[in-house]
């Protein structure tokens, strides 16, 4: 653990440092340009860590398995935009889903940017990397309802689609949506409707959005 010189000893920073001297966690006091170069929004403290310890796609069919309620998954296809899949991973932690799938390419990773975006919600979340079109075909196996979240006309407006039962959301990167194949994969495809001058929604607003309509629908439990 490194701490930038001259660092305000605030109760939460004793804590936090007090906690790392119990684990055995040696601290080092650095120059704070030293972190700068870490990344922003350091507040002049850094701990290195271990990759994100990623699930394999078994592990979100069992945590969906133990819950009370019906099995509710999010898919990203290709978001490139740490901030955008920081902000669906906090959205998805707050709603209850039990697992989250990227592909195992052309995406935005969990990288300590995305943990910050999410504000940490990544670390109480299951997240696999696997090929999207694969787990769509498991999810449907497994008798799960793979909506699509999409802006054409061919989509149903979102007050015609169930969203009680077991769902995986689908959403799609920034400017393209989903793939052709990921696209085609999906059970049903959604549109949230739109009134203003703009064509589209952000693709983490949008998700968000939707994933909270889902929890709605399910009774908030």
């Amino acid at each position: 653990m490194r701490t930038a010189a001259g660092l305000h000893a605030s109760p939460r920073l004793q804590q936090t440092l007090e906690l790392a001297r119990t684990s055995k966690v040696i601290i080092e006091e650095v120059p704070r340009a030293d972190l700068d170069g870490l990344g922003v929004n350091h507040q002049g403290i850094a701990l290195q860590a271990e990759e994100f310890p990623y699930s394999h796609l078994g592990e979100l069919f069992e945590k969906a398995e133990s819950a009370q309620t019906p099995p509710f998954f999010l898919l990203l296809d290709t978001l490139q935009d740490p901030q955008n899949l920081g902000t669906l991973l906090r959205t998805a932690e707050a709603v209850g889903v039990n697992g989250v799938v990227l592909p195992q390419r052309r995406t935005a990773t969990v990288t300590p940017a995305v943990v910050n975006a999410s504000s940490g919600a990544c670390e109480h979340l299951l997240i696999a990397q696997h090929n999207l079109a694969q787990a769509i075909d498991e999810l449907k196996s497994a008798n799960v309802w793979v909506i699509g979240l999409e802006g054409g006309e061919a989509a149903q407006p979102v007050d015609q689609v169930r969203l009680d039962g077991a769902v995986a959301i689908v959403v799609g990167g920034e400017g393209e949506g989903m793939r052709r194949l990921v696209r085609e994969s999906c059970d049903v495809l959604l549109r949230l409707p739109m009134r203003g001058q703009i064509e589209s929604l952000n693709a983490a607003v949008a998700g968000s959005i939707v994933l909270y309509l889902t929890w709605q629908a399910r009774g908030f439990h």
